[in-house]
């Protein structure tokens, strides 16, 4: 893959999908179904997947391409591909919380080696750059020329005061268990891929998921936190997190900067 290449493409695609969410996000109403596994979707989310899919299919014909909305695709087998999550947070995009993203990812070698994550509601965009550096654009994100960005990087953490941050619709009583191992200076809850995004960026120090998630929904963010310096590992063994796997299904993780020492599950 070439990485020149590949960047303007998925910021241009999510800045492109963004405008279409909103459209629906500011309307008066929209209707939600809901998928065979119970979690909700809405037109924003088709729609944003149509676009994204669309264009990646155009402009890289022969790589693989994984996408949440596409049943099909979750039976594809390999460990370089494509990954798409159009609409991450859709609960936060229904309730109008506003902490929902785009993400786009590029994985080689089961690693997720670049990404874009776009909060069109929050306006806030991080992607990793043709070189691998992580940056926060800023500015009117025209999807055809990058406005301002500057270089993130994680935090130098003081493990006797991390900040922490967890998930706003998905908390529970393991979360705040394992959470309680450390010493917390200050706990913020934030919904999608954004909380790989606040470890990019030093907002936060660690981010902990015992719950449920699919590697849609964490190979962008995780792009953007290698990007800045900063893992995410396997809970249970705090091996590397690996993409490629059965049904795109990941275990719990955390995601950290490296100078927060892990607690053991």
């Amino acid at each position: 893959m070439n990485y020149d290449t590949l960047i303007p493409v998925i910021r241009k695609l999510a800045i492109e999908a963004g405008a279409e969410i909103m459209k629906i996000y500011q309307a008066d109403d929209f209707d939600v179904n809901v998928k065979s596994d119970d979690s909700p979707v809405t037109a924003a989310d088709e729609a944003a997947d149509a676009l994204i899919s669309a264009g990646l299919r155009a402009a890289f014909p022969d790589v693989m391409l994984v996408t949440e909305e596409q049943a099909e695709s979750h039976t594809a087998k390999g460990e370089t591909f494509l990954i798409v999550d159009p609409l991450d947070g859709t609960k936060e995009f229904i309730h109008r919380r506003g902490d929902f993203t785009v993400n786009i990812a590029y994985v080689e070698n089961g690693v997720p080696q670049r990404g874009v994550v776009y909060a069109p509601a929050r306006e806030r965009m991080f992607f990793t750059q043709a070189d691998g550096q992580a940056v926060e654009e800023t500015g009117a994100f025209d999807p055809n020329t990058v406005g301002d960005v500057k270089a993130i990087n994680v935090a130098d953490s003081d493990n006797s005061a991390l900040y922490v941050v967890a998930s706003k619709s998905h908390r529970d009583q393991a979360t705040d268990d394992y959470i309680n191992k450390y010493n917390v200076k200050d706990l913020k809850s934030a919904g999608s891929s954004l909380k790989f995004c606040l470890v990019a960026t030093g907002e936060a120090d660690v981010y902990p998921r015992v719950g449920r998630t699919m590697e849609w929904d964490t190979a962008a963010g995780h792009a953007v936190l290698l990007g800045a310096g900063g893992d995410v590992v396997r809970f249970d063994d705090h091996t590397p997190l690996k993409y490629g796997k059965e049904d795109f299904a990941n275990p719990f993780f955390i995601a950290y900067a490296p100078k927060v020492e892990l607690k053991e599950a």
